[in-house]
């Protein structure tokens, strides 16, 4: 039996269908037939353009972004896939804000589906700090497929672990 760390919580029942598909060496075969291609949002400006795109349709008057990127610093393994800032310095008698969003590289190359679950994810946090029911709400509200998506991503870190990349 393999430890499923990123499925943590999950039901045995689920543990179980998923230890099936890592034991016949069918998770990927899996997900390439749900997920079959990798986004085309490869570089930071591209980034920046679709979270824009979904920020403006679901956020429109939440502050600025002030910057998106890929950072190959976060470390997916260590249960980050993005982070957020919202940082406010005084600069002489104005208060500036900066709020960046940053995504782990390794979704460079991962399907749409899983870019926008994570890009969701950190914009609903420069509403709701906390996971929270209102944040689990508004990622709902932006991708109404939000629980399958992060299901699937979980799924798609396990395989990447296992057995590499897929695409």
């Amino acid at each position: 039996m393999h430890h499923l760390k990123y499925l943590n919580g999950y039901s045995a029942q689920t543990l179980q269908q998923v230890e099936l598909l890592i034991n016949e060496e069918r998770l990927g075969e899996v997900l390439l037939k749900r997920y079959p291609y990798a986004h085309n949002v490869r570089t930071d400006n591209a980034l920046y353009s679709y979270t824009q795109t979904l920020k403006s349709e679901f956020m429109s008057k939440a502050q600025p972004l002030n910057r998106v990127s890929y950072d190959n610093k976060i470390k997916v393994m260590q249960h980050a896939l993005g982070q957020h800032h919202y940082i406010s310095r005084v600069q002489g008698n104005k208060l500036k804000t900066v709020n960046e969003i940053k995504i782990a590289s390794i979704f460079r190359t991962a399907p749409e589906a899983f870019l926008k679950m994570i890009v969701v994810h950190e914009l609903a946090h420069f509403k709701e700090k906390e996971h929270n029911k209102a944040f689990y709400q508004l990622c709902c509200h932006m991708e109404p497929n939000y629980h399958q998506y992060e299901f699937d991503l979980r799924l798609y870190l396990t395989q990447l672990e296992l057995f590499g990349e897929i695409y």
